[in-house]
C-alpha cells in the first residue's frame, strides 16, 4: 500500500506540473504582451519589460495556484484512468476516499511550496519588478504619479503624501492639524521632505496657513522641521501594490493603519485571502476525485482538462465577488474571505465521501 500511494501521489505531482507548464507559459505571454505596451525608447525598455515578467511569474504561479491544483488533479488522475490503473486499483480493495487521502498528500506538497513561494520568493520579487518599473517609467516620463496617494494620522494631525519619487521621495506632502473640537488650525503644504535618520522629517518650501480666532495668516519657509506620522515605518512599504505583500508585512501594515486610525479592510481581506488559499487549493484538489470517477466515460482527456477549467474559473469568480462583497458591505473580513474556501473544502469531501458509499 505504501508504495501504491508514493505511485499515486508521484503521478499526481506530474499532473500538477503538467499544468504548470500549460499554464503559466500562456499568462505569461498576456503579462509580457501587457508590459511592452508600455515600453519606451528613451526609459522603460524591452528588456526591463521581460525582466519584469519573469520577476513576477512566482507570484503568477501562486495566484494561480487552485487551478493547477484542479488540473493537474484531473491530468493526473484522469492519466490513471485512462490506462485502467484506476480500475485496477478498485479491483484491488483500494476505496476512493484512499486514493483522495493520497491525492491530499500530493497536494500538502504543493500547499507548503506555494507557501513558501509567496513568502519568501514571490513577494520580494514582485516589489523589486514593481520598484524598477516605476524608476524606468518615470524617467521616460511616462508616469506622472508613480505612486498613490499614502495618509496616515496620528491625535488630532492627519497627513498625505501625493507620490513617492523614484528616489524614494516623499513628494507634495500635506499635514493638517485640527483643534480638540475637529476644527481645521493649521496647514502645511511641502513640494518634498528629506526623511532624516532620526526619523523626523525635513519639509521643503513649506507652505503654512494657519487661522486663529477667523484670522488667516499664511507664510512661507525654505525648511521645516517635522516630526513625522510616517516615522515607524519604511516608505517604499507604504507605497507598494496590496497583492506584493508577505503575510508578516501585511500584518505590519495593519498594525500601522489602525494606529493611524485608517480603514484596513483591504489589506486584512488580502492577508486572509494569503491563508485561505492552501484550503481552497486543497478543495479543488479533492474536486479532482469525483470528478475524475463521475467522466471516466468521457471520451478524452481533453474533455475532462475544459470542463475542470470552467468549473475552476467560476469557482474563482464566485470567491473573489463574496470577498468583494464583504469587504463593500462592511462584513466581516474573516468570514467572508474563508467560508468560501472552506464550504468547497466540505463539499468536495461530501462527494468524495458519497461517491466512495456509491462504489
Amino acid at each position: 500500500m505504501i508504495r501504491l500511494s508514493f505511485y499515486l501521489i508521484r503521478n499526481v505531482l506530474i499532473g500538477f506540473a503538467a499544468a504548470a507548464l500549460l499554464l503559466l507559459p500562456l499568462f505569461t505571454t498576456f503579462d509580457l504582451i501587457a508590459e511592452l505596451d508600455d515600453v519606451t525608447s528613451g526609459g522603460y525598455r524591452w528588456t526591463q519589460a521581460v525582466e519584469v515578467v519573469l520577476m513576477t511569474l512566482p507570484r503568477r504561479a501562486v495566484d494561480l495556484g487552485p487551478f493547477i491544483a484542479l488540473l493537474g488533479g484531473i491530468t493526473g488522475l484522469g492519466q490513471l484512468a485512462l490506462t485502467q490503473e484506476l480500475t485496477a486499483m478498485r479491483a484491488a480493495g483500494v476505496s476512493i476516499m484512499r486514493i483522495a487521502v493520497t491525492t491530499m498528500a500530493a497536494g500538502l506538497i504543493v500547499v507548503i511550496a506555494l507557501g513558501a513561494m509567496d513568502e519568501w520568493l514571490a513577494s520580494p520579487l514582485q516589489q523589486h519588478s514593481v520598484q524598477l518599473r516605476n524608476t524606468a517609467l518615470a524617467i521616460s516620463g511616462e508616469a506622472a504619479k508613480p505612486t498613490g496617494s499614502i495618509w496616515a494620522r496620528r491625535g488630532n494631525e492627519v497627513a498625505r503624501i501625493g507620490a513617492m519619487s523614484r528616489h524614494n521621495t516623499p513628494l507634495n506632502v500635506e499635514i493638517l492639524r485640527l483643534t480638540s473640537d475637529m476644527r481645521l488650525a493649521s496647514y502645511i503644504f511641502a513640494d518634498s521632505a528629506e526623511v532624516r535618520p532620526d526619523g523626523s522629517w525635513l519639509l521643503h518650501h513649506p507652505r503654512i496657513k494657519e487661522w486663529e480666532q477667523d484670522n488667516e495668516v499664511t507664510r512661507e519657509e525654505d525648511q521645516m522641521l517635522w516630526n513625522s506620522v510616517f516615522s515607524d515605518r519604511r516608505l517604499k512599504e507604504l507605497s507598494l501594490p496590496t497583492d506584493s505583500f508577505s503575510i508578516q508585512q501585511l500584518r505590519h501594515y495593519i498594525a500601522f493603519l489602525n494606529g493611524s486610525d485608517q480603514p484596513s479592510g483591504e489589506y486584512q481581506m488580502a492577508m486572509w485571502q494569503k491563508l485561505g488559499r492552501p484550503i481552497l487549493t486543497l478543495a479543488m484538489i479533492l474536486f479532482a476525485v469525483p470528478f475524475t470517477f463521475v467522466q471516466q466515460r468521457s471520451p478524452g482527456l481533453g474533455g475532462r482538462l475544459a470542463i475542470g477549467a470552467v468549473v475552476g474559473l467560476l469557482i474563482y469568480v464566485a470567491n473573489q465577488i463574496v470577498a468583494n462583497l464583504g469587504l463593500l458591505l462592511n462584513g466581516n473580513v474573516i468570514i467572508t474571505t474563508l467560508a468560501p474556501s472552506i464550504v468547497l473544502l466540505a463539499l468536495a469531501l461530501w462527494l468524495v465521501y458519497r461517491f466512495d458509499r456509491a462504489a
